[in-house]
């Protein structure tokens, strides 16, 4: 799975966008008589998409499948492969046609820049047809929303009609506290209680490991420094361990206690605690000297030799180690029996990821099979189409699963491979044939949060939530299972244990900021990132408790009060956007 990235946006809600906010499609531009028509003819499509890493011509059984319903080809127009930041997608707004398919995000007035400047469709004339897209009614009334003016100009991603106050993150939370349970399991499963067993835990890992391999380049921890931003970003993932999430500078409690919204840079936050974890951790030898110089590359790979015995998120360790063949050896990465942990998870968005969101250009023909192909996106068939790997939806039925006599749905061979062990895996001529990962969806725009419930089948699309899946288990899983009260997932045990912290799913954009206080926090970002590390490799507890009490000090010289008053404000707004979205979720059922 790809990180989660923090939503920074530039659109204030005004009163008079939140007027427009219910029924996107009552309203909005005339359409002619034509824009409703079809004439059925092979119809070659360019999509603008900022979130594809392809470009060019669909291949492959996504394409066949998109050719056969449709009669269409997808020709995608890629700026991460086209380079130069906004430069493409300005080039193509001055010239008028941005593309016949737009999947672009909705920061910084981008989406009311489309709207105003006639580059998007107000799909009002299709909208009664596209029943898939109505069970998502919040996340079109959030496009409505932020575009400042009424009709239906898009379709969000990351939706779902579950419940916001259910933890989205399917098998396992984003981030919480993996270690290889096999160097774990050999030291005797000791109990973890607190931050403090933990490094004593790990440091006996690290022994064995070593001792075992006669390797002295194997670390417990190893960091790196360049997703880094307002904060230091592994101690900040790690503050997730704690039930906290990220809003620029302060730490968001999930379950929404304003209260408890905490400056990151704050003596005693979440934050410090992960600081002060990491560098006893480096005191007792378990911190990967390379730490403070490698990026993310050097990490990836490490962990995949075996070099690294923890990792801050499941998305790293986990796909690195917990091959198959390892896995029947009882190898691999598992979550910890922390007893001190409150695991942050963000719960289901029925308005959305607030990221990016697909609408029809103002030059596209046939604009009325466009918006079936909209919907069809939100389809089960089409959200089953537009799978890839692990962590998604399950590949196409029929080509990768089936149901079984007892109804529930079931991955055959090919499906298993094309879910967990794709390389080389080459589709049936029947269903396009060519390479399987070269077929999968060039638009790389995930329409329904895959974890959702598929209502034909009423299991998740995820086919890692299959009771079906769950019941295959690997010498690892089973010892993992055995271990942590009999749970079959890492949420599961989470939530059995009382150790599940979720934020409900709002969807909220954070209002323009001044550009002052942009400035300011330029300054102190800096501050804060050095001096988070310089406490991480300080020598002493005393010396990372001072390092990190003066930067808070320092910070302060800089201006940071007033940026506080900013994020502070910010993470009182999200609450309440939370608050909102579980109200309105219960008013609807």
């Amino acid at each position: 799975m790809e990180i989660k990235k923090k939503l920074v946006s530039a659109i204030a809600a005004t009163a008079a966008a939140a007027m427009l906010f219910s029924v996107s499609a009552c309203g909005g531009s005339s359409s002619s008589s034509d824009d409703t028509k079809d004439d059925g003819s092979f119809m070659k499509v360019d999509v603008f998409s900022s979130t594809a890493n392809y470009q060019g011509t669909q291949k492959g059984w996504f394409a066949k499948i998109v050719k056969d319903k449709f009669n269409m080809e997808l020709n995608i127009i890629a700026p991460n492969v086209a380079g130069g930041g906004d430069t493409l997608f300005d080039t193509r707004s001055t010239a008028g046609n941005l593309g016949d398919l737009v999947i672009v995000g909705m920061g910084n007035g981008r989406l009311q820049k489309l709207v105003k400047s006639n580059l998007i469709t107000d799909m009002t004339p299709y909208y009664n047809s596209m029943t898939n897209v109505k069970r998502y009614q919040a996340g079109v009334d959030y496009v409505t929303k932020q575009a400042g003016k009424d009709g239906v100009w898009g379709v969000p991603g990351g939706v779902s009609d579950s419940s916001p106050t259910e933890s989205a993150d399917g098998i396992e939370p984003t981030a919480a506290p993996y270690i290889r349970w096999d160097y774990y399991s050999k030291i005797g499963y000791p109990e973890i209680k607190n931050l403090d067993d933990f490094v004593n835990v790990l440091k006996q890992m690290q022994d064995k490991a070593r001792e075992e391999t006669g390797k002295n380049d194997i670390y417990a921890v190893s960091l790196f420094k360049d997703w880094d931003g307002d904060l230091m970003q592994n101690a900040q993932a790690a503050s997730q361990w704690l039930g906290y999430s990220q809003q620029n500078s302060v730490l968001v409690p999930a379950d929404d206690d304003e209260s408890k919204i905490t400056p990151a840079s704050q003596v005693g936050s979440a934050y410090d605690q992960m600081i002060e974890f990491f560098n006893k951790c480096d005191q007792a030898g378990l911190v990967d000297p390379e730490s403070t110089t490698q990026n993310w590359d050097t990490l990836s790979t490490k962990v995949q030799n075996g070099k690294v015995l923890m990792s801050i998120w499941s998305w790293l360790g986990k796909p690195r180690m917990n091959s198959s063949e390892n896995a029947e050896k009882g190898v691999g990465f598992m979550l910890a029996p922390l007893q001190s942990m409150n695991v942050y998870t963000p719960g289901f968005q029925p308005e959305g990821d607030g990221s990016s969101f697909i609408g029809i250009g103002s030059k596209a023909k046939n604009k009325a099979r466009l918006a079936k192909f909209i919907d069809w996106l939100y389809s089960p068939e089409g959200i089953y189409a537009s799978a890839a790997n692990s962590g998604g939806a399950a590949c196409p039925e029929k080509m990768c699963w089936t149901t079984n006599k007892d109804g529930q749905p079931e991955l055959n061979e090919f499906g298993e491979k094309a879910m967990f062990n794709s390389d080389g895996l080459q589709v049936p001529a029947e269903y396009g044939g060519g390479s399987y990962n070269d077929g999968i969806s060039a638009l790389n725009f995930k329409t329904v949060n895959a974890n959702s419930i598929d209502p034909n089948t009423k299991a998740a699309f995820n086919p890692q939530l299959w009771q079906t899946q769950l019941d295959k288990q690997t010498k690892l899983s089973k010892d993992w299972s055995e271990h942590m009260d009999g749970a079959k997932t890492d949420i599961e045990y989470l939530q059995k244990a009382g150790k599940l912290a979720v934020a409900p799913g709002a969807t909220y954009t954070p209002p323009e900021e001044d550009s002052q206080i942009s400035t300011l926090r330029s300054s102190v970002k800096t501050e804060v990132v050095n001096a988070s590390w310089q406490a991480v490799v300080a020598k002493s507890t005393s010396e990372c408790q001072s390092i990190f009490k003066n930067m808070g000090k320092q910070i302060d010289d800089l201006g940071y009060q007033q940026v506080l008053k900013v994020d502070e404000q910010n993470a009182k707004d999200l609450i309440k956007a939370r608050q909102e979205i579980v109200k309105e979720y219960a008013d609807k059922k």
